[in-house]
């Protein structure tokens, strides 16, 4: 087991050089209306706790997903952050129950750090850097 974990779908988006993470995929599923209420309550809420309980990496750093500084930028949490890790189940299982399919993604190496917090890390991966072992979490 890596440093750093990372919770993020399977298929890149159109012109993305980064696998979509947890949070964005359950954000595109209500943004086009396909959560039920109880699901939409769940992530407003849980949204709302993860803004409040750590930092926004774009609000320190206004650069660090931007694709030409930073192309392909991915968040990922230190494995210390057991707290924040917990939340994500409740997201993995509205990815699964609406058939996204979902990894989890360990590695002491994800690529070049250019943002840190006692959460949580921003990288831009290096081609020649593996990227851990994936364990599938979500649909299958």
């Amino acid at each position: 087991m890596g440093r750093y974990v990372r919770f993020q779908g399977t298929s890149k988006a159109a012109g993305r050089r980064s696998f979509p993470g947890v949070f964005a995929l359950v954000n595109t599923l209500a943004r086009e209306g396909r959560l039920t209420p109880e699901q939409e309550r769940f992530r407003r809420v849980n949204n709302d706790w993860y803004d409040a309980s750590f930092t926004n990496p774009a609000h320190v750093d206004p650069t660090v997903y931007d694709p030409d500084v930073n192309p392909g930028a991915t968040a990922w949490f230190k494995v210390t952050s057991t707290e924040l890790i917990a939340r994500v189940d409740g997201y993995l299982e509205i990815l699964a129950a609406h058939g996204v399919e979902c990894v989890r993604v360990d590695s002491s190496s994800p690529g070049r750090i250019v943002y840190e917090d006692a959460d949580q890390v921003v990288v831009v991966p290096e081609a020649a850097l593996p990227q851990g072992e994936g364990t599938r979490t979500g649909a299958p």
